[in-house]
């Protein structure tokens, strides 16, 4: 097998949803790097695969990541793994890519499943433009922050939560974001008991309160666009910054600007400069 370091999505629940190329793969490297070797040996075992295993997590050591390079360096093919699903997509193995990128060492990155678009293409939601922020803060303030930095984004928002969380998340998000704002949740995707149910935000908060069996598991959390904003609905803190930038700059770059922090069309925000010009 060529060398070179190669990222192979695992089952992220049914064993059967692997693909025969990362079968093939897992079992002709020379080894396989893998987020917790207690769990991805039974992943191995159920496919009668001998390969060895190594850690490779966030907090190995800087040693590791040399030996790992020196072995691809070496010649030998290394394949990266996590617990489920398509490994760096809120797992680690970042710093080993850019490591191995560093040392002209191939990168082959093989599709396969990921618990997000899957929950995404089941989801009912938007899907021409998603927005995939990973796990949210787990203290309430900084959770928060960040949900209101988010709340005006145009496309579907994406979010892992952990079972303990995911009734507090949904309380935090139906404040801040509205109680009619439509969601999904999508739990233990691919597993017997999954479960994918849209409803508006307050809606799933009642439906989780009422059955504690929904917070267990695996949840992806799926929150779908913001409303596009009229003229007069530009929060008060948007529409000051938009005329501060457009003191210093033309009015379409100004808008441009605006639009990436806001997350507000610039359409809407450069017609708005046009509008108060002509007043």
């Amino acid at each position: 097998m060529e060398r070179g370091l190669y990222i192979v999505p695992t089952p992220i629940g049914n064993l059967a949803d692997i693909t025969q190329r990362a079968l093939d793969t897992l079992t002709h490297v020379a080894l396989v790097a893998a987020e917790d070797t207690r769990h991805s040996r039974k992943l191995l075992a159920h496919y009668g695969i001998e390969t060895p295993l190594c850690a490779y997590h966030d907090h190995v050591s800087e040693e590791v990541t040399e030996q790992l390079l020196a072995r691809m360096i070496g010649g030998e093919a290394i394949a990266l793994i996590s617990d489920a699903g398509t490994p760096l997509v809120s797992d680690p193995g970042f710093r080993l890519v850019r490591a191995a990128q560093a040392k002209n060492i191939p990168i082959i990155p093989l599709p396969g499943p990921c618990a997000a678009i899957t929950a995404l293409s089941g989801a009912g939601l938007p899907t021409d433009r998603f927005f995939f922020e990973g796990f949210l803060p787990a203290k309430s303030q900084q959770r928060r922050k960040r949900l209101e930095s988010l709340q005006r984004q145009a496309g579907t928002l994406i979010f892992y939560e952990a079972p303990h969380r995911i009734k507090a998340t949904l309380a935090d998000a139906t404040e801040i974001m509205g109680s009619e704002r439509e969601a999904v949740l999508a739990r233990e995707l691919s597993k017997t008991f999954e479960t994918l149910r849209r409803d508006s935000l307050s809606g799933l908060l009642a439906w989780v309160e009422a059955d504690v069996n929904q917070q267990r598991g695996e949840q992806v959390l799926l929150i779908g666009p913001a409303d596009e904003p009229s003229d007069n609905a530009l929060l008060e803190k948007d529409r000051q910054l938009l005329f501060r930038i457009a003191e210093e700059l033309p009015p379409r770059k100004a808008a441009s600007i605006v639009s990436e922090v806001t997350g507000v069309k610039a359409r809407i925000l450069y017609d708005h400069l046009i509008n108060r010009e002509k007043k």
